[in-house]
């Protein structure tokens, strides 16, 4: 990371058009880095880009398909081509898929489009990003996973096994990069208030998440964006490999 406070650190989010990775965004935005937004809706984009020009700092959005992965080398290249350098990411994008659906009956396409959005995605981003936060001297990569690449949860196998791969990807492209200055980390969300929150939760399910959760109540996007911020800190230097549970206490009961 640069260590000149005339240089603005970039930061590059993907799914970043609502929810966390908006959040995310603003919070970069906020704390004086450069932010690169990808997404496929670019009204909602471009959008999230004005808000963070609006406090000041600088953004660019780029509407981006994570699953192609040549959109995703010439999203980094449009990256460092506006802004001279890459020195963090967050690979946000994901999807639930098919939720509350016992094992057996999970279908093959909806195992397809997970794992092709939740997992493939993530690497090649990953492939995509890290050369370019290299040649910057080294940095951070955040991935999103989730409580339940940690722990089971019920009709949710596909999601879960997508989440943990995230887990598992994350911690080995750690050690890979420990040495070069890269930091690579995953935070794993527990219930947050999201479109994908509402999508398969309805208010029972809400009323009963609540019960479980120790602080009684569900997160927001933008306690999660604070625990990303915190882990691209350039001097949070000594925290590579881990998986940060953001859940209000939900895996710790």
């Amino acid at each position: 990371m640069p260590t000149d406070s005339k240089v603005s650190p970039v930061v590059l989010i993907t799914g970043a058009t609502s929810g966390i990775g908006a959040a995310t965004a603003l919070a970069f935005g906020r704390a004086g880095w450069r932010v690169a937004l990808a997404g496929r809706r670019a009204e909602q984009g471009d959008a999230v880009a004005k808000q963070i020009r609006d406090l000041g700092a600088e953004a660019l959005f780029v509407a981006t398909d994570v699953t192609d992965r040549s959109a995703l080398d010439r999203l980094v290249e449009r990256t460092v081509k506006q802004f001279g350098r890459l020195d963090a990411a967050f690979n946000n994008a994901g999807v639930e898929g098919d939720v509350f659906v016992p094992t057996h009956e999970q279908r093959p396409e909806n195992y397809a489009q997970v794992f092709d959005v939740n997992v493939r995605a993530v690497l090649a981003s990953m492939q995509a990003e890290i050369p370019a936060i290299l040649k910057s001297g080294g940095g951070a990569i955040v991935n999103n996973a989730s409580i339940a690449g940690i722990r089971g949860f019920g009709g949710m196998s596909v999601y879960s096994a997508s989440k943990a791969a995230v887990v598992g990807l994350t911690r080995t492209a750690a050690l890979d990069y420990a040495t070069q200055g890269l930091r690579i980390n995953a935070v794993a969300p527990g219930p947050i208030e999201t479109d994908m929150y509402d999508r398969f939760a309805t208010e029972e399910v809400k009323a009963a998440i609540r019960q479980r959760v120790p602080m009684g109540r569900a997160g927001t996007p933008a306690e999660i964006a604070s625990a990303v911020l915190w882990l691209c800190d350039p001097a949070n230097t000594y925290t590579t490999g881990q998986v940060i549970a953001v859940d209000g206490g939900f895996t710790a009961a």
